[in-house]
């Protein structure tokens, strides 16, 4: 019967029809649910990774009038207003809507459906820091003992970077980020382009020298669960709950695409229980459906008290500017109290 039935869906949807979907690096679905929906639905789905979100939302942006994908997923909830003004994505209001947390739904429109959450976080390495002082604040991030052992994310090109970023602003203020992020800079604070780079290529527990990174709240959790055995307990901890930022994913149907119906069932698809329940253990962040059961492993990573929540609408207004502030802090060495300056 199942292949009668995925015979007239290859009948009704076209004969290998292929569904391209625009990801970031770190999309991750178990393989034999992915084989079980092409199955079911002759849709040929392909994956088209584009970097890190904030890259692979610039991908989307730039190829608008000829776009290179069916659905784009993985933009988050801080450059939400960035693929909403840019008018990219086609609205869907999905059956399975009211399955998901309403709290994650914080695009009245339906162009932008969330997925999944998470906590970005700063975790360190707890064998680096067996028998050391660990900083106690966040402030203390700054001092050159603690700020040559961290590697961040560059928020123009990052999600966790974009969020770590908001956080600090969130922390201390527009008068007080900027400082904060000089003495970081001069303290020799690593800047990496992405997240895969800042943890598998600097952090101390994969070879690295920085035995702090900016990742995720669950990033311990998905350490034991890959070791096969040789962690009990995560090697890695998270620092400051206070620092922590709540960060929503979201899928989206790109206008231009000549497989909308196909592109409404993947929607539904990535939405259904038996993704959601996938999703924990492959890209590491809490599923949007309430139903959804955890995996046992996330015992490790309580959700953090007190994580930052930003208006959307502030972020929007504001983005672009601590963006462009943060590089020239940073990268181009300039003085806070000049680049405040120039806000006048």
């Amino acid at each position: 019967m199942r292949k009668i039935l995925a015979a007239l869906a290859f009948l009704t949807l076209g004969l290998a029809q292929e569904l391209v979907v625009l990801t970031h690096s770190s999309f991750s679905l178990d393989k034999a649910l992915i084989a079980r929906f092409q199955e079911e639905t002759g849709i040929r789905l392909r994956f088209l990774k584009g970097g890190d979100a904030g890259e692979t939302l610039n991908k989307a942006i730039l190829s608008k009038g000829a776009p290179i994908a069916d659905v784009l997923y993985g933009f988050d909830n801080t450059f939400l207003s960035r693929a909403l003004e840019a008018d990219i994505l086609l609205p869907y209001v999905s059956p399975e809507i009211r399955n998901l947390r309403s709290e994650l739904l914080l695009d009245p429109s339906f162009r932008a459906i969330p997925v999944d959450y998470g906590f970005v976080s700063l975790n360190y390495d707890r064998a680096y820091f067996r028998g050391k002082a660990l900083p106690q604040r966040p402030e203390d991030l700054a001092r050159p003992e603690y700020a040559r052992l961290l590697v961040v994310e560059n928020p123009a090109t990052s999600s966790p970077g974009l969020a770590f970023l908001m956080a600090t602003v969130a922390r201390f203020g527009e008068d007080g980020y900027l400082d904060f992020w000089a003495r970081l800079r001069d303290g020799g604070v690593r800047v990496a382009k992405g997240w895969s780079e800042a943890y598998y290529a600097h952090f101390t527990l994969h070879g690295g020298d920085r035995p702090l990174v900016v990742s995720y709240t669950t990033s311990p959790a998905a350490e034991v669960y890959y070791s096969e055995g040789k962690y009990k307990e995560p090697p890695t901890g998270n620092l400051f709950p206070e620092l922590a930022f709540f960060q929503v994913e979201f899928v989206g149907i790109l206008k231009g695409t000549k497989n909308l119906e196909a592109a409404r069932r993947f929607v539904d698809w990535l939405l259904s229980r038996p993704v959601q329940e996938n999703i924990p253990t492959e890209m590491w962040v809490y599923p949007a459906r309430r139903d959804a059961r955890l995996p046992e492993v996330f015992r490790f990573t309580p959700p953090p008290a007190g994580a930052v929540r930003l208006d959307p609408a502030r972020m929007a207004a504001n983005r672009e500017r601590w963006i462009e502030e943060w590089t020239r802090v940073v990268l181009q060495g300039q003085d806070p109290e000049a680049v405040r300056a120039g806000r006048r």
